[in-house]
């Protein structure tokens, strides 16, 4: 099969024919249709992630993974109704399921988790094994390079929204700030209109490209934020709704300017979910928080339920893509274009 593999970190990924990988009794053989690209994909051929654990080579990235059932392993209980030919979708974060986290469904912060696309195999190659209970049915009418994105992209905002709506944060009289509107952002615009209860959504972005992307999926407003003080940013948001803080915030960005300004915004007894990090540290002042009584939400990826709940609100058609397929000899250009932020929407490689 085709793999496109980092065999050596800080360098491109080495495009090439290995094997196709046997699957153990209670895997099954996904053969991948599309993978979505993450700025994740970038982080990982970068280094990123040795910080905070090794994952040594070869690896073959991509997480956002979507195709159909190849074959399925001799014990896989016909219970789970899957069937070869099947249209899937991969869900992330396979955990150990003996711990506290896996027993109530949230496998994907289980603190032995696996991911796919960060280790041996992973969506930039033609198949990949995968645990049978970490695939869901999707429905056929739906197209592979737009199922992809929504396992990362189109389901991490998700979660994030679902914490701030849980916590009381949405509302009819509130005003929620989506920061960001990439790949993740341009769901989470769409999120915010579907799960806020009334709420008034405003995008917060640099590109005017994506802003309007942002305006196209819902946003009631938009301010360009490229080179303006937290001050300047909030008077164009009280002239747009009328106050000049915001009651919640879905960051998809997590750079520390982004959250800086974020946190200068936020209003008393905000929420604050962050689902990006394009950074690695935050500084900003400890006396608002603690005095505003704020929450800041951490939010990682998803769990199989938050992603079974994005599959149906796709089959739906309720959630729209802004899309651009690429072919497997691309991988290496689009994965700098995505180091230097110059990807609209979400880059799909589809075989």
């Amino acid at each position: 099969m085709k793999a496109a593999r980092i065999l050596e970190y800080h360098k491109p990924l080495v495009l090439e024919d290995i094997p196709v990988p046997e699957i153990q009794a209670d895997e099954v053989l996904v053969k991948v249709r599309a993978c979505g690209m993450c700025r994740s994909d970038v982080l990982l051929v970068d280094g990123f992630f040795q910080n905070y654990g090794d994952i040594p080579p070869p690896v073959i990235p991509g997480h956002e993974i979507t195709g159909t059932l190849e074959k399925i392993g001799s014990v896989v209980p016909k219970a789970a109704g899957l069937e070869e030919g099947d249209h899937v979708v991969v869900a992330p974060g396979w955990g150990d399921g003996v711990c506290r986290h896996c027993q109530v469904g949230n496998t994907h912060i289980c603190p032995n988790v696996r991911w796919p696309g960060f280790g041996t195999y992973g969506g930039f190659a033609e198949y990949i094994p995968v645990p049978a209970r970490y695939v869901i049915k999707v429905a056929k009418h739906l197209q592979f390079e737009e199922l992809a994105p929504l396992t990362d992209a189109g389901l991490t905002p998700y979660r994030g929204l679902k914490k701030i709506r849980d916590a009381g944060g949405l509302g009819p009289d509130r005003v929620i700030g989506v920061f960001g509107v990439g790949g993740l952002g341009a769901y989470a615009v769409q999120y915010a209109k579907l799960l806020g209860a009334g709420a008034t959504v405003v995008a917060f972005a640099r590109n005017p490209d994506k802003l309007a992307i942002a305006k196209k999926y819902g946003a009631d407003h938009i301010i360009n934020i490229k080179g303006k003080s937290a001050d300047d940013v909030g008077k164009e948001l009280k002239k747009a709704t009328g106050q000049n803080k915001l009651d919640a915030i879905i960051d998809s960005v997590g750079a520390p300017e982004m959250m800086q300004l974020g946190f200068a915004l936020l209003a008393i007894s905000g929420h604050y979910a962050d689902v990006g990090f394009v950074g690695d540290r935050i500084d900003i002042p400890l006396f608002p928080r603690v005095s505003g009584e704020q929450t800041f939400h951490g939010s990682f990826w998803g769990n199989n339920a938050d992603l079974s709940e994005v599959m149906a609100l796709a089959a739906e058609g309720k959630i729209q893509h802004t899309i651009e397929t690429i072919g497997f000899d691309q991988i290496n250009e689009y994965l700098n274009l995505l180091r230097d932020n110059r990807v609209v929407g979400r880059a799909v490689l589809k075989f």
